[in-house]
Formats: C-alpha cells, sequence, structure tokens
C-alpha cells in the first residue's frame, strides 16, 4: 500500500459559504489580486463578493481580463497587475480558466521566470502565493487540483503545469455561484468533470516506490480514487440532463458543484488519461471548448480500452442508475457506453470529430503529439502507441458509436445518494 492525500487547506462546500471569502482573504493577506472575468465581474453575486473584499482589504486589484484555455499573454498581463497592487493573496473568482490563470501568477509571483519554466511535472520549487479559489462552473475541479493548463503560441498543444504547491490554499464551492451558468457551459464544464470521474476511475494502477507521491503528480488509481470517483459519477450521473436543461433546478446544481468536486479530488491523484491527452491538439487545433472535446472522446477511449477495464465499465453501469442486475459483465460494459452515448447526445455534445471540423489527414499527428502528454497518456488503461491512439481517433472522427436520438429527461435518470 502506498497512496496520498493532497488538497487545500479548507475546503468549505454548500450553499451560501460565499459569505466567507472576504474573512478567509482577509486572513491570508491584505493586499489582494481578484482574478476573473467581464462577464462574471457584471454579475451581482460575483460584484458583491468583490466589494466586501475591498472593505476588508488594503487594497485590490482586478484582473478581469481572463479568457479561454489560459493564453500566456493573459499570464504576463495578470502578473503585471499583481505587481501593481504589490499583491500578497489571489482571489481566484470564475471557471476552470480563471483558477489556472491564477495559479500560475502566484507562481511567477512567488519564484520568478516564466511559465514555460514550470511546464511539466514536479518544477515548482516550493510554495507560492496563497490563493483562495471561488469555482462559478460545476466541472473542471481546479480549485482543488495540482495542475493549471495554458496555451503556448509555439506548442501545438495545451501545456500544463503539474505541482503539489500549487494546489489552492482554500477552495470555497458554493453551488448558489453555478445558478447563472449558461446551458452550454453547463453541458461542458459537467460532462469534464464526468471525465475527470470516470478517468479516475478507470486509469491504469502503477505501482510506486516511497519517493513518487512526492517527486510525481498523478500516480494511477488507487482505493482512495476508487472511492471519490464512483460517488462523483453517482451525483453527476443523475443530475448533468436536469441542471442542463433547468438551470433553476437547485437539487441538480448542488449535486453538480458537490460531484464536480469529488472528481476533483480523484482526478488530482489518479490523474485524466487518453481523452484528455487527446483533446490537447484537438483543442488547440479547432478552439473548441476542452469540455465538449474531452466528451466527445470518453466513449471511444474507453470502447478501446474494454478488454482492459470491462469490469470498472460494468460497475459505473450500475453507478450511474442502470438495472444490470442480471446482465453479464460484458453486458453491463456495453449498457454503460451506450448510456453514456444517450448522455452526451442529450445534453449536445457532437458524436463525431468530423462535426467540429477536424480533418481525418490530421488523426495521426494528433495522435502522436498526445502519446508525448506522458502525465496523461500513462494512465490509459489500453495500449497507447501511435497507431493505437489514431484508431481511437479514426472512430471518433467516423462516429462509429452510434448515437441515440435525444430523449428528455426525468426522474427516473436521478440515482439514489
Amino acid at each position: 500500500m502506498l497512496e496520498t492525500v493532497r488538497g487545500p487547506r479548507q475546503l468549505i462546500v454548500g450553499e451560501g459559504v460565499a459569505q466567507n471569502i472576504p474573512r478567509v482573504v482577509a486572513e491570508s493577506g491584505s493586499r489582494v489580486l481578484v482574478v476573473t472575468d467581464r462577464v462574471l465581474l457584471r454579475q451581482p453575486g460575483v460584484a458583491e463578493i468583490v466589494a466586501a473584499v475591498r472593505e476588508k482589504a488594503e487594497a485590490v486589484e482586478v484582473f478581469a481580463d481572463a479568457t479561454p484555455d489560459v493564453p500566456l499573454t493573459d499570464v504576463a498581463l495578470a502578473v503585471s497587475a499583481a505587481a501593481e497592487v504589490d499583491a500578497d493573496v489571489i482571489l481566484a473568482v470564475g471557471g476552470g480558466t480563471v483558477i489556472d490563470l491564477a495559479k500560475i501568477v502566484g507562481v511567477i509571483r512567488r519564484h520568478g521566470g516564466t511559465p514555460r519554466d514550470f511546464y511539466g511535472e514536479s518544477k515548482v520549487p516550493g510554495p507560492t502565493m496563497p490563493l483562495v479559489a471561488v469555482p462559478t462552473t460545476a466541472g473542471t475541479g481546479s480549485e482543488l487540483t495540482p495542475v493549471s493548463v495554458l496555451t503556448d503560441p509555439d506548442r501545438e498543444l495545451k501545456v500544463g503545469v503539474s505541482s503539489v504547491h500549487i494546489v489552492p490554499d482554500f477552495a470555497i464551492v458554493d453551488p448558489e455561484l453555478t445558478y447563472t451558468c449558461p446551458a452550454t457551459v453547463t453541458a461542458h464544464s459537467g460532462i469534464d468533470a464526468f471525465c475527470h470521474a470516470v478517468e479516475s476511475y478507470t486509469a491504469r494502477p502503477r505501482a510506486h516506490g516511497p519517493r513518487d507521491p512526492v517527486e510525481q503528480v498523478f500516480l494511477g488509481r488507487n482505493s482512495i480514487t476508487d472511492h471519490y470517483a464512483l460517488r462523483a459519477a453517482q451525483r453527476i450521473a443523475g443530475s448533468l440532463r436536469r441542471a442542463v436543461s433547468d438551470g433553476g433546478d437547485q437539487d441538480a446544481r448542488a449535486d453538480m458543484s458537490y460531484g464536480s468536486m469529488l472528481a476533483g479530488i480523484a482526478f488530482s491523484h489518479a490523474g485524466n488519461a487518453a481523452p484528455h491527452a487527446l483533446q490537447y491538439p484537438i483543442g488547440a487545433a479547432t478552439h473548441t471548448p476542452h469540455g465538449l472535446g474531452v466528451g466527445l472522446l470518453l466513449p471511444y477511449a474507453l470502447d478501446a480500452a474494454r478488454d482492459a477495464v470491462g469490469d470498472r465499465l460494468a460497475i459505473l453501469a450500475g453507478v450511474c442508475g442502470l438495472d444490470v442486475t442480471d446482465a453479464s459483465e460484458a453486458e453491463a460494459a456495453e449498457a454503460f457506453l451506450t448510456w453514456l452515448d444517450g448522455l452526451l447526445a442529450d445534453i449536445g455534445i457532437p458524436a463525431s470529430l468530423a462535426e467540429i471540423g477536424v480533418a481525418r489527414a490530421d488523426l495521426p499527428r494528433f495522435a502522436e503529439l498526445a502519446g508525448g502528454v506522458t502525465r496523461l497518456i500513462q494512465n490509459h488503461p489500453g495500449p497507447t502507441d501511435t497507431a493505437s491512439l489514431t484508431a481511437i481517433l479514426e472512430a471518433a472522427w467516423a462516429g462509429e458509436r452510434a448515437r441515440p436520438v435525444p430523449t428528455p429527461p426525468s426522474d427516473s435518470d436521478r440515482p439514489s445518494r
């Protein structure tokens, strides 16, 4: 047995907990950089948070120009904003882009250099600036994770900074902040969270030595990550359709926030796998949302690894509320994949890479690029040579897993807790 658990100093989850943000920030520092985006800053809930922080802090600078996928230009601008106020604490209010941006700003403020100095695993030499992370979507889990994903114009795919030192100090998860999240964003962030849960649960287990939990970030699945991943999958499976179709469904919103949080804990340790690695070059080439890409790719990657994780797919079928009591393992695994196809269709995820503008001729190059994302691809339970990854992309390009016609949500979609 060799396991570890990492996370914020304090995780606070529940309706109304956002009222604690000003106090938590003030206890962490007096000169605050707030990282958010323009759309969020116009929302009353976020504006109230910023105003309340201003009342308690000595100085506040708001950087509200965060843009999707964290381009390096945004990093430079946000670092300059932090310098203007001589920030000693960062408050990130937003989705994964905002929180990932805040993480790398904290690294550079404390250790200097540029983002490129920290690409890969465990390159951050020590603790960074205090960070209070407040998600406004239920999906990325970035408020809990040791990863910041960036877009580098000199590279053909996204890059990651992975270090235990960039886990936020405080994570405040208030479902009420997700109530205004648009349906499309709810769908894309929500299926991203489901991918986190499923990829963690099906990740390849790996043997480790005593130094590995310190020197490595992603470690493969274990009994701790299995626990969080299954609970996350259950919550999200029962609530994602409802949250997308009715953003005012507060129970669904709460379940999505809770499920996203659990999935974040799971993949912070087990790691993501082929869907995320393959999405990096595809997302960079097509400029499509991250959640859309990983959701589209998930069933094809699982289908390709069915021989290795069929038993786990069968368990996921039961966890997601399917009646597979009398089914064989193979039948239950197929039932899960068919259910997943239906979920993706119902929330508007395209069925094929061709639909999002991917050229078939580019698939081998994308597979080769994804194969180089070692921290992710080593977790895929199936073969990871370029030919095998290309085969996954070929299936996804053709949409070979038939998607059913979308069906309206019903209460039966919601498994018991």
